[in-house]
């Protein structure tokens, strides 16, 4: 378990719990445990979906910039090898699904970690953004190509350009996120979205993450091959054995899956 990130397992459900107070800032420590926790959800077995949360007051405020402002090129170049872009790419990777609870501010690096989830729930109150270009540099962990997949070129170049902060509102009505609660509600929100996975057919769901996210990086004729051959790979399931037999017997809905 790492000092500012760990996994809390309850009923099924991970929490990947950012807290490095004030404002999670993300410094070379946290990408390593990031990554860390981000295997272990991934590899254990009593966890079928992951929520990953800052915090009540904030999600995570961007990258630790005092220690990002002595870097050099040399330095950076290295350290992206196996810093905050390898800790997201692990994140992305869990096999399972991922929601991200947004308080306070997600912003650079943050808001990137939001990217790496399936699904966004944000307080009304929330920032998000990629300011980076304010600081006179660009997103280096995913804020350019997420965020370009995810609400189309022309939105993504307007938020990475201005680097403006955009409010949970206008954030819903881009596709930045996609629902927006009361402050004190985002964890429980995103809790009960998760919940519905804890006793579901993790290999097919698995399988659709793997369908779908790697389908956007190819044209749709291989995107198709893709998604018949994972289909077929279901067949080898387990679940895929208990769920048929169960809507025969007693109609949809109403299987109980193992997981294997």
């Amino acid at each position: 378990m790492g000092e500012f990130v760990r996994l809390e397992v309850d009923g099924a459900i991970g929490t990947i719990r950012l807290d490095r107070p004030p404002m999670n800032a993300l410094n070379r420590q946290i990408e390593r445990e990031l990554h860390d926790v981000a295997i272990e959800a991934a590899e254990r077995d009593d966890v079928r979906a992951v929520i990953v949360y800052g915090g009540e007051k904030v999600f995570a405020a961007g990258a630790d910039i005092k220690e990002m402002a002595e870097m050099s090129y040399g330095d950076m170049a290295a350290k992206e090898q196996r810093g905050l872009s390898a800790a997201m790419s692990a994140v992305a990777a869990i096999p399972k699904p991922t929601v991200a609870a947004l308080t306070g501010y997600a912003l650079g690096g943050g808001f990137e970690l939001a990217l790496t989830c399936d699904r966004r729930i944000a307080g009304d109150n929330v920032k998000v953004g990629q300011p980076e270009i304010l600081l006179g540099v660009i997103p280096g962990a995913g804020g350019t190509q997420r965020l370009a997949r995810l609400v189309g070129p022309s939105k993504a170049k307007d938020i990475v350009y201005t680097g403006r902060f955009v409010e949970a509102q206008e954030a819903l009505a881009l596709g930045m996120v996609d629902e927006v609660v009361a402050p004190d509600d985002v964890y429980a929100a995103a809790r009960r979205w998760a919940e519905q996975f804890a006793n579901g057919a993790a290999r097919a769901l698995a399988a659709a993450k793997a369908a779908i996210d790697g389908g956007l990086d190819v044209d749709l004729d291989s995107g198709l091959k893709l998604e018949t051959h994972l289909f077929a790979g279901t067949f080898a399931t387990e679940d895929q054995k208990i769920g048929m037999r169960s809507f025969i017997e007693n109609g949809p809905g109403k299987a109980k899956f193992t997981g294997k």
